[in-house]
């Protein structure tokens, strides 16, 4: 989503623009963890972060994108968008976020073909923009259920007026292959069909979405597919776990009013993976008050999850050195179901905006995980403790141009 656009002149120095425009947005961070045997990332597809790897850290939330467009004729149009972040191998070698071709059959109503957003959140369309939302990043506990921005197939929109309502339904037939850090897997999903219906009246936005695909990670089979020597109880184990052509179902209500003086901001998901990924519920309430160029604000989120533990295998009966192997594969099962995140975060910031198409943010994180789980934590170090609270530092200056 273009936010500034320059467009050249055609090189005869007459006023017709050229057919290309270009926009460009960024953002240069730093986080700072208390927790030093796990790291804070921005999302499950980043290496590291802050805390274990580094106390201070510039990756979660830097990157820098840029966005050509082309308005081929009145009704046909492209655009092609990349970005440079910190990638799941650790590199930072820009990717293609969007690359799309667009036909307008009304001012209305569009398809679209290509490398498309998902418009599941009610920042999905500029969820890689800084600029355009008021904290230093959307809530994690909920932008976390769904964290692949982008995916292959078509979409439409189509938009109708009633009065001072404007209401908008997108649908998407989609799929995506995401390789996940340090090579472990790859997430494969397949009949990704999604929609959602955006309402606007006024100052106010309100949005519910949908998705049903179809999973598949490879990482965990070999683990699985050990429990399968115990007989029925083991099959069903890993059948319940196993993360083969699995349906997911996400849905999502938010809602945002923002009269220009002062925002309020929430949206609540629910996710359910039928697989190690587990099912969460999450949710977040944000507002904010804009004294001139100043905006403070407070956010509350809450993320929890179905379950963080299975009994496993059942132990009784056994001979004691198969025992003593199923109770190890317990344990390695619940290691894993650990990770499904079960935290809440009271977050406090305020952004600056002290230049033209610029912002300074600074926020302060007050994260308290759940009992039996890791949070959204990664690269989870002996001695770790599960349950225990981690403040974040972050610092971020967003541009676009």
């Amino acid at each position: 989503m273009p936010l500034c656009a320059v467009g050249a002149e055609t090189a005869d120095s007459t006023t017709e623009p050229s057919i290309f425009s270009f926009s460009a947005f960024g953002t240069v961070g730093e986080v700072h963890s208390s927790e030093d045997k796990a790291d804070f990332t921005n999302s499950i597809f980043q290496t590291n972060g802050a805390g274990y790897s580094r106390s201070w850290s510039p990756e979660v939330d830097s990157l820098i994108g840029g966005q050509i467009s082309a308005r081929i004729t009145p009704e046909l149009s492209a655009v092609v968008q990349v970005i440079a972040e910190q990638n799941y191998d650790g590199t930072y070698t820009p990717h293609v976020e969007w690359a799309n071709i667009k036909y307008q059959f009304t001012p209305d109503l569009n398809v679209r073909i290509g490398r498309v957003e998902l418009p599941t959140f009610l920042f999905s369309d500029t969820r890689k923009v800084g600029y355009t939302y008021p904290w230093v990043r959307p809530p994690i506990e909920v932008y976390s259920l769904l964290p692949i921005t982008a995916s292959d197939g078509a979409d439409f929109s189509y938009r109708a007026n009633f009065g001072d309502v404007t209401n908008t339904t997108q649908g998407s037939d989609v799929q995506s292959d995401t390789q996940q850090p340090n090579n472990r897997a790859s997430a494969i999903a397949r009949d990704s069909v999604n929609i959602s219906n955006t309402t606007e009246y006024k100052s106010l936005t309100f949005r519910v979405s949908y998705q049903h695909a179809r999973l598949t990670i490879t990482s965990l089979d070999g683990f699985l597919d050990t429990f399968n020597m115990f007989g029925p109880q083991g099959v069903a184990i890993a059948d319940k776990y196993n993360s083969d052509s699995k349906i997911v179902v996400t849905e999502v209500i938010g809602a945002s009013y923002d009269p220009g003086h002062w925002f309020v901001i929430s949206e609540w998901a629910h996710a359910r993976f039928n697989s190690f990924l587990g099912e969460d519920t999450a949710w977040y309430a944000s507002g904010g008050y804009r004294v001139g160029k100043f905006t403070p604000y407070v956010t509350y989120a809450h993320e929890s999850a179905a379950s963080n533990s299975d009994p496993g295998l059942t132990l009784t009966g056994l001979p004691p050195a198969l025992a003593g192997f199923a109770a190890g594969l317990n344990a390695a099962l619940n290691t894993i179901l650990e990770a499904i995140p079960d935290q809440s975060t009271i977050s406090v910031g305020a952004r600056w905006d002290f230049a033209k198409n610029v912002d300074l943010k600074m926020q302060f994180d007050h994260t308290r995980l759940g009992a039996g789980s890791d949070g959204t934590l990664i690269n989870i170090q002996p001695g770790f403790q599960l349950g225990s609270t981690v403040n974040l530092f972050s610092a971020t200056i967003d541009f676009v141009f």
